[in-house]
C-alpha cells in the first residue's frame, strides 16, 4: 500500500468537470480520480479552511462517526474497475475495526476533515497511476515499461482506451504549479 498525499484539485477545461490528483507521498506518481463537484468543493472548502454557514455532508459524517465514539483510522483507495474507483473509511471502535465502502471523493473529503492518512493499494497504482514530468510544459504517462524503475505490469489496449480520458486531461495540465 502506497501512502498519499493530496496534490491539487483540478477542473478540466474541457469539460469541467474536478479531478482530484494524489502523489504518493515517497515518489512522483500520481493518482488523478475524476469527482464530482459538491465532493471537489468539500474538499476544498476543508483545505482552505472555508467553513460553511451550516454542515456540509461530510461534516455531518465525522460528527456521526464521533458521536458514536468512533475514529477514521485511514481512507483506502481500494481497487479500480472500468474507470471507477473504490474506497473503504477504516474505523475504530473499541479496538475493533470497521470498514466501510464508499466513493474515493467522500473518503477524501472525511479524511481531510479528520486529518488522517489516505492510501492506495498497489493494484491501482500500477493500473492508474501516472508518472508527470513536473518541471516541463509537457505532462505524460510513463509508458516505458522496460524501466527498471516503473513497476508497472504490462496492459492490454483496452485498458489503455479506457484510461484515455485521463491520459488527455493529464496532457492538458499546466504542471509549473505544482512545485
Amino acid at each position: 500500500m502506497y501512502e498519499m498525499i493530496i496534490e491539487s484539485i483540478r477542473v478540466s477545461l474541457v469539460n469541467y468537470q474536478r479531478v482530484v490528483i494524489l502523489r504518493v507521498k515517497e515518489t512522483g506518481k500520481y493518482l488523478p480520480i475524476w469527482i464530482g463537484s459538491h465532493e471537489a468543493d468539500s474538499i476544498a472548502y476543508k483545505l482552505q479552511d472555508i467553513s460553511a454557514p451550516r454542515p456540509l455532508t461530510h461534516d455531518l459524517l465525522n460528527d456521526v462517526i464521533t458521536k458514536l465514539d468512533a475514529n477514521v483510522n485511514k481512507i483506502i483507495i481500494s481497487g479500480i474497475d472500468e474507470n471507477t474507483f473504490f474506497a473503504k473509511i477504516e474505523l475504530i471502535k473499541q479496538n475493533s475495526i470497521i470498514e466501510i465502502d464508499c466513493r474515493p471523493s467522500d473518503a477524501i473529503a472525511l479524511a481531510v476533515r479528520t486529518e488522517s492518512p489516505i492510501f492506495a493499494v498497489n493494484e491501482v497504482i500500477e493500473k492508474a497511476g501516472v508518472k508527470m514530468e513536473v518541471n516541463t510544459d509537457d505532462v505524460k504517462i510513463d509508458t516505458d515499461l522496460s524501466n527498471p524503475k516503473n513497476s508497472f505490469s504490462p496492459i492490454s489496449e483496452e485498458e489503455v482506451k479506457n484510461l484515455s480520458a485521463y491520459s488527455e486531461f493529464i496532457e492538458t495540465l499546466n504542471t509549473e504549479d505544482l512545485t
